[in-house]
């Protein structure tokens, strides 16, 4: 096998808006996007279709550059791209000339007959962070991966690859950032000088295109929004999805399911949500109902809905093979499956035996697939859970025969999730008539965040599954996708009753929150672990509805920026070496101002690593100041949770369902700190899209300690807040007697020195609080 080097540059010339340049070897076409996005694109196959599964923006209309003697620098008003001629290399630069990434000057990119790698200069102090569902640290440096979308059953803490690819990183360094999307889906590579002496990293594919886009932006969040500018953002998710999920592989009939959603409401434990595994279904087969166990879904599903619950049913994308069985009628007749290239079917054994695979690449086949989910939704179901999509087969190794139409499975298997989630999405958000789906994929690819949530697969029932669970949903959180969850409590095994009671406490603060387990392992609802721990568990769940309206608003905040809602401390905390320590690196802010810190459940204590600033703990408000380790204690009663100083955080009082109206009282709670802050509080019916007609509640909530005064704008936008009056609760201030709100003197308090609330209507117009 020989290596082919890129070569000197031969010609150059503007086309169409880009700028292409041409050496004996390949062409590069380098694109501007925006003032912080540039992208190369490298490519042996000149003619082919510029085509993208993640990219939903056109480049700019024009590109800006100059040539030199030995280069050319393309420049926006952000970075500049140096673009050496002999050999071909890029760098990219801020518009002051600092260095943000480079071509090894050695190297650059290669070919070794199909596959495509670039070479990267690495910098002294380089961290790494990204790549999504990735095993490992935190900081990526010394570390190595392959993104191949696999069934990874049973996985441990160090498996690679799993069931997602996010061929996209940012690079940290000298104080300076950058991000990298590698938009390929072929088996792709990803080297973090691992295995090159700190002299480089690398990365590239077994085929297709060297397809780089560079962001330039200077903070993690910026290039965060960058990214999703480009990718795309979620829709804003159905409120009922942010609640309490139960899930088992299986409950086994409708009587168990309504015998559980029952329990759950005699007991007032809160939930929104039940599952369907794959047993609800006849013999496996998609879109169909056990005619034994499942043989009246419609009043299933009207006796769950009495009880203000929804129903989520799991579909694989597998199609038996049989006759007189709808989908697989209409898909041979059609034309719908894989195929060899001679044009026989593909089959392979998955939960039905003999299976066909739809090709979701063609629009078609979406279609087709997304109008069969009213076998489902007739009966009223509105959550859909694709599962074995990576493709998944028994045996794994789908031979590389098989082929989607014109596109061959190793060019496209890493996207396959993906285009089933976007058939799913689109389909039943046409057919469910303005309400909005909850859909949920293990298998994805970058842009997925447009069509789904995900979760992290078949995790284990042991505390550092837990750890690393963490881990994951921080790092999804870098790839633009916000509604994440885990299996709480474990996919496999059973866990130990104190596991169960520390990862649901940490499920409050997963954006999905999800209990679920495997068939052969012990039940997981919140009762079977004992009085005791039930009542901690119950706690929990309660604190969770208590948090919504802090949490929908996080998820207005990533349909409109891409920020995540569990962030990694590397996003407001990039260059603060600590955040990476493995001993820190689980840690992560829920939202704008909550600071949670992963305990393992055999610990009563726990070291916790307080960034800059000031820190109140949540369950005792006792003040921390930043830039140290605090020891605290971390009973199984009391996760340590810490507020960041002149945080606002809207809260309501306990409901068992997101339907449920409450008692019309939004809690504003505020710490006390020396920074101004903002906050901003979403509202909208939950259910609908008639938020994006302008029906929403939208609300800037501003603390200006330097003023002692606290401002609810006017609201903007024509819904009507569920909450008809404000409580405010003060934490950390000297004792405040009064308020004064818009000139009038408010007496009405109750507390301590630590915590005084006031209450005080809802009204439209802006509202001016002094205390």
């Amino acid at each position: 096998m020989q290596t082919e080097f890129l070569g000197d540059i031969q010609s150059i010339a503007p086309q169409n808006g880009k700028l292409v340049i041409k050496t004996a070897e390949a062409e590069a076409h380098v694109y501007v996007y925006s003032p912080t996005i540039i992208r190369v694109n490298i490519t042996k196959s000149a003619s082919a279709d510029d085509e993208s599964f993640a990219v939903i923006q056109p480049p700019s209309v024009s590109i800006q550059y100059h040539e030199l003697n030995d280069s050319i620098v393309v420049n926006t008003p952000a970075l500049k791209l140096h673009i050496n001629k002999s050999p071909l290399r890029f760098s990219l630069y801020t518009a002051d000339d600092k260095l943000l990434s480079a071509d090894d000057s050695r190297f650059g990119t290669t070919w070794q007959d199909e596959k495509v790698i670039t070479y990267r200069k690495l910098f002294p102090d380089e961290k790494f962070i990204g790549l999504g569902e990735k095993t490992g640290n935190l900081d990526r440096r010394g570390s190595s991966y392959v993104n191949w979308n696999t069934d990874a059953a049973e996985h441990g803490i160090d498996t690679d690859p799993l069931y997602k690819t996010f061929p996209f990183f940012i690079g940290l360094h000298s104080g300076l950032m950058y991000g990298l999307f590698m938009d390929n889906t072929h088996k792709s590579y990803f080297d973090f000088g691992a295995t090159t002496d700190n002299e480089m990293s690398w990365f590239g594919a077994d085929g297709g295109d060297m397809n780089c886009y560079f962001f330039g932006a200077q903070t993690v969040a910026q290039i965060l929004a960058d990214y999703t500018w480009l990718t795309g953002r979620m829709e804003m998710p159905p409120l009922w999805s942010l609640g309490y999920q139960q899930c088992r592989w299986s409950y086994m009939s409708a009587n168990e399911v309504l015998d559980i959603a029952q329990t759950f409401r005699k007991k007032q434990i809160p939930i929104d949500v039940m599952y369907c595994d794959i047993d609800y279904m006849d013999n496996y087969k998609i879109f169909t109902w056990n005619p034994k166990t499942f043989a009246k879904p419609k009043l299933m599903m009207d006796k769950l809905k009495a009880m203000d619950m929804h129903l989520v049913t799991i579909v694989d994308p597998g199609i038996k093979v049989e006759e007189g069985y709808k989908q697989y009628d209409e898909g041979v007749k059609n034309d719908y499956f894989a195929t060899y290239p001679n044009g026989d079917k593909f089959i392979g054994e998955v939960w039905p035996g003999r299976c066909h695979f739809p090709d979701f690449f063609r629009q078609d086949v979406r279609e087709w697939w997304g109008a069969a989910f009213t076998a489902l939704t007739d009966a009223g179901v509105d959550g859909f859970w694709n599962d074995m999509n990576e493709p998944a087969a028994w045996g794994q190794n789908i031979p590389s025969l098989m082929q989607f139409g014109d596109k061959p499975m190793p060019q496209v298997r890493n996207a396959y999730g993906m285009e089933m989630a976007r058939a799913t999405f689109d389909g039943t958000k046409k057919i469910l008539n303005g309400k909005r789906p909850f859909v949920l994929t293990r298998a994805a690819y970058c842009g997925t965040q447009r069509y789904s949530s995900v979760w992290t697969g078949d995790n284990s029932a042991y505390d550092a599954h837990m750890l690393l669970g963490q881990r994951l949903v921080n790092s999804l959180g870098l790839t633009g996708m916000a509604l994440i969850g885990v299996d709480i409590g474990g996919f496999t095994g059973d866990p130990t009753p104190q596991l169960m009671v520390r990862w649901n406490s940490l499920g409050v603060y997963t954006p999905m929150f999800r209990n679920h387990a495997r068939i052969d392992t012990a039940h997981r609802e919140p009762w079977r672990w004992g009085a005791k721990n039930e009542a901690i568990i119950k706690k929990d769940i309660e604190l969770r509805y208590r948090l919504l309206p802090y949490i929908y608003s996080g998820f207005y905040q990533a349909s409109q920026t891409g920020m995540p809602l569990s962030r990694t401390l590397a996003i407001d905390y990039p260059f603060d070496d600590n955040i990476y320590h493995p001993k820190y690196q689980n840690q992560f802010l829920f939202g704008n101002s909550m600071l949670v810190c992963p305990v393992i459940s055999t610990e009563k204590t726990a070291d916790v690593y307080l960034p800059q600033g000031e820190w109140y703990r949540l369950s005792s408000g006792m003040k921390f100041t930043g830039k140290q380790v605090a020891n605290v204690p971390a009973p199984l009663t009391d996760l340590p949770v810490f507020i960041k100083a002149s945080a606002i955080i809207p809260m309501q009082t306990t409901i068992q369902s997101t339907a449920e109206k409450g008692d019309g009282t939004l809690q504003l709670h505020i710490w006390n700190g020396t920074e101004a802050n903002e906050f901003i509080y979403y509202e909208d019916d939950g259910l609908t899209y008639n938020y994006q007609q302008g029906q929403y509640y939208k609300r800037q909530i501003r603390f200006y300690p330097a003023k002692k005064q606290i401002v609810l704008d006017i609201p903007e936008g024509t819904f009507k807040s569920k909450f008809t009056q404000f409580n405010l609760v003060l934490h950390g201030f000297d004792k405040v007697n009064s308020l004064t709100i818009n000139a009038d003197v408010k007496k009405y308090h109750t507390g301590t020195s630590k915590t005084t609330s006031f209450l005080f209507d809802n009204t439209e117009g802006n509202i001016s609080i002094t205390y």
